[in-house]
């Protein structure tokens, strides 16, 4: 390793040393481009994450001054992944740099990837509302690019954040534009009552039982299957414990859906938060008799 790194610091000194001489037409920056690459993979064989992460960026100032936009782009992503091992934010920084360049040229695909890329870190660093303005962001592009699996995945990560953070209208609207959208695709259609759950129970999060009656009949008329599947039951019966406001009832509505499909622990999360509310009326109603 640590020949690698003398190897690497040695490539980066001819590589500056060719900056700061005289060259035709570019050509400086080509060779520089030339060595900065090979002192750069010679960091990462030596496990140097910060060093590559800087010399791709290096790289990339090379390319620039070269007007090759796309080959600077791809340095900042090189940079960006050697940063990942060591600092978050500067991986995040190099990712933002290219997705402005892929966008500058038109590669907007590849934007709506490192748009997904910076949220997936965020996710990681557990900040979520700057993975959701991300995974918003991505999905815009996955849309515009008619990528649509894409679009809708990042877009069930924006629902599932949202309800996370109790923003359960963004989430409704959401899911319950996936399931339009799925019906009309035989690959996707086997998904829809699953969507249909995950918006129903942010409506049962809302705790308004009016309005839970009404996105079910809605459902229903959406997916005319629906009603008969054990999700349908489980957010019927939910809906009727809350209006007993009976916990007992409640509680064995959801083991016994468990006990058939386990719940992740989103919906569990989520259910918990239901469970709660459930409880503390029921204080209530106790305080009052």
């Amino acid at each position: 390793m640590g020949d690698q790194i003398a190897r690497a610091e040695d490539f980066e000194k001819k590589a500056e040393k060719k900056l700061s001489g005289w060259g035709l037409f570019g050509s400086k920056y080509e060779d520089a481009a030339d060595l900065f690459d090979k002192a750069a993979n010679s960091f990462k064989l030596g496990k140097s994450w910060d060093k590559a992460g800087a010399t791709y960026v290096k790289l990339a100032n090379c390319h620039l001054k070269l007007e090759s936009k796309h080959e600077a782009a791809q340095a900042y992503v090189d940079a960006a992944h050697c940063y990942k091992k060591s600092s978050i934010n500067e991986a995040i920084s190099c990712l933002e740099q290219a997705v402005n360049m892929f966008c500058e040229i038109g590669r907007l695909s590849m934007a709506a990837r490192y748009f997904k890329e910076i949220a997936e870190l965020y996710e990681s660093e557990q900040n979520i509302e700057q993975a959701i303005v991300y995974f918003e962001k991505s999905a815009d592009f996955f849309q515009n690019e008619e990528v649509t699996t894409s679009a809708n995945q990042c877009k069930q990560k924006v629902a599932q954040f949202a309800a996370q953070l109790e923003q359960y209208q963004k989430s409704i609207v959401i899911y319950e534009e996936i399931a339009r959208q799925s019906l009309n695709n035989n690959l996707l259609k086997y998904g829809v009552k699953g969507h249909l759950l995950n918006a129903g129970i942010c409506q049962l999060c809302k705790g308004d039982v009016v309005a839970i009656t009404n996105a079910l009949e809605r459902y229903q008329e959406l997916d005319p299957t629906f009603s008969g599947t054990r999700e349908y039951k489980l957010l019927a019966d939910i809906a009727s414990a809350l209006d007993e406001e009976d916990v007992a009832k409640f509680t064995d509505v959801v083991k016994e859906f468990d006990s058939m499909t386990p719940l992740d622990s989103w919906k569990t999360t989520l259910l918990l938060r239901v469970k709660e509310k459930l409880k503390a009326k029921e204080l209530e109603e106790d305080d009052l008799t």
